[in-house]
């Protein structure tokens, strides 16, 4: 499938998270820090052509009944945006505790919650990623 994007989108952040074939192994970039869905999709959209991305997979943070609430919306309109610009597929993975498992993993890592603010969204973008990974299979 050649080289694949994760977003966690956040009201504030989006978390990183890219794989690359044939290995399919989810590696962690960086946050970036949110400014309007137009320059953050543009962002995106040079950080795609820079990796040769072939497709976008964006965490959807529904609500616990399933829902999409203010938050999941949000994520759609950044990844439609990016869509819109590059014509790559996006791909939207349910990311319900998502954030939750980051901080496992990082917690794991002898990270404490303190320190894992600045990691956490790249580490739960690459959670997203490894879950629509293993339901391609």
């Amino acid at each position: 499938m050649g080289t694949v994007l994760a977003l966690d989108v956040g009201s504030k952040t989006i978390g990183l998270a890219r794989a690359k074939s044939p290995l399919n192994i989810p590696q962690t970039l960086y946050t970036l820090t949110r400014r309007s869905v137009r320059k953050d999709a543009e962002e995106l959209a040079n950080l795609c052509r820079k990796e040769k991305v072939q497709a976008v997979v964006v965490g959807l943070p529904l609500e616990l009944d399933g829902n999409e609430g203010r938050s999941a919306r949000l994520a759609r309109q950044v990844g439609d945006a990016l869509g819109e610009l590059t014509d790559l597929p996006i791909h939207y993975q349910d990311e319900r505790f998502s954030t939750v498992e980051a901080s496992r993993r990082l917690h794991e890592q002898g990270i404490n919650a303190r320190d894992q603010k600045a990691r956490i969204d790249a580490v739960a973008a690459a959670v997203i990623l490894e879950d629509w990974l293993a339901s391609q299979d």
